[in-house]
């Protein structure tokens, strides 16, 4: 499978990045801040960490009412994202840059080494839909260095 770069554009479609809005910060001296995602919902929010240790995909899986940010802390990771449950449609990207993948889409995750830590920020109460995928489709998204 192709490793696409991580870009605000290739990623559109299934989310965005996270990084500061605008173009113009250099020569700034300050601090800069700024929400780039309010979500109001009757739930709250999480935070999680993961420690990542899988080099094989065996399932993907969405969330139908929330937004969730994968954020590269530590070790080197794929994330796995499709619109819809289809193989073929399925694309991979590095994870080196923090996202916001959008509500609905299938995603899943493997590392590429050792172990990858990522911080997770989601809704509190969370919908899994799980996709199962068959030992063909897995033996495609496993990580052989």
């Amino acid at each position: 499978m192709k490793m696409n770069p991580l870009t605000a554009q290739t990623f559109r479609p299934y989310g965005r990045l996270i990084e500061y809005p605008g173009k113009n910060r250099k020569g700034k001296k300050r601090n800069l801040w700024r929400i780039v995602l309010k979500e109001p919902d009757r739930f709250g929010w999480r935070i999680a960490y993961l420690v990542l240790r899988d080099k094989t995909l065996r399932r993907l899986e969405k969330h139908p009412h929330t937004y969730e940010s994968f954020e590269p802390v530590k070790g080197k990771s794929l994330i796995f994202v499709s619109l819809n449950r289809d193989f073929k449609k399925v694309k991979c990207f590095r994870l080196d840059k923090p996202i916001i993948l959008r509500k609905g889409i299938w995603h899943g995750l493997i590392s590429l080494t050792s172990e990858t830590e990522i911080k997770i920020t989601e809704n509190v109460e969370v919908k899994c839909v799980y996709w199962l995928l068959n030992k063909t489709q897995t033996k495609e998204f496993a990580w052989k260095p």
